[in-house]
């Protein structure tokens, strides 16, 4: 059995855990994967920070609208009943709290519950910081979905964020390839083990004190 799941496996869990009735923002990149995986059956409602309430997973090949596309500038449907407006306005329910969950993509994320995800640090490094500050401390639940560990094999649940901070406490659950954590007042807690993975061997691997909730 692998110790990993795939990135649509991850995604699709992320879609199961999002409440009925939701008003979600998905982040550039894998999270924008969770769109094509939210039940059909229940209204879950995406916002788009460049200005849509109403966004639909990715077009069919052949029946892409250029003018339908999300933050990440990749093409995108919209339901019935979707809405358009400006940037600021999109902004302004980003921290005005409106947003129920946004799931984000991440460098590093604390024990705490600080967020790292626009820039290293390192010098030459493009900043790339967008609405995700906005959306960390504004979703009422901030979802991370990331790989556990770096290519370098590096954890990326930290006992503090080493690289420059999006939000400070602002993560409530980390969906990695090998587990669900929860941030809790006493550190991570393991929710969900995927494949073959143990508790134990997810403390070696993030050198962590990692509670077992599961």
């Amino acid at each position: 059995m692998s110790t990993r799941i795939s990135r649509q496996d991850l995604a699709a869990r992320i879609a199961a855990d999002i409440p009925e009735g939701s008003i979600v923002n998905l982040g550039i990149g894998a999270p924008t994967l969770v769109a094509n995986y939210l039940p059909e059956d229940e209204e879950i409602i995406l916002h788009t920070e460049n200005g849509m309430l109403g966004m639909g997973s990715a077009p069919e090949e052949g029946r892409i609208d250029p003018d339908l596309i999300n933050a990440g500038k990749q093409a995108v449907t919209a339901v019935a009943g979707a809405a358009y407006f400006h940037h600021a306005d999109s902004f302004g329910m980003m921290r005005g709290g409106h947003l129920d969950v946004c799931v984000l993509g991440a460098f590093q994320v604390a024990e705490n519950g600080d967020l790292a995800n626009w820039s290293t640090g390192a010098p030459g490094a493009i900043p790339a910081v967008g609405g995700a500050m906005d959306l960390a401390i504004g979703a009422k639940d901030v979802f991370v979905m990331t790989d556990l560990l770096t290519k370098q094999g590096e954890s990326k649940l930290v006992a503090a964020c080493s690289y420059p901070l999006t939000g400070v406490g602002c993560v409530s659950r980390v969906y990695t390839d090998h587990a669900i954590f929860d941030v809790t007042p006493d550190g991570f807690a393991v929710r969900e083990l995927f494949g073959d993975n143990t508790v134990a061997g997810l403390r070696d691997l993030t050198s962590l004190d990692l509670a077992d909730a599961t």
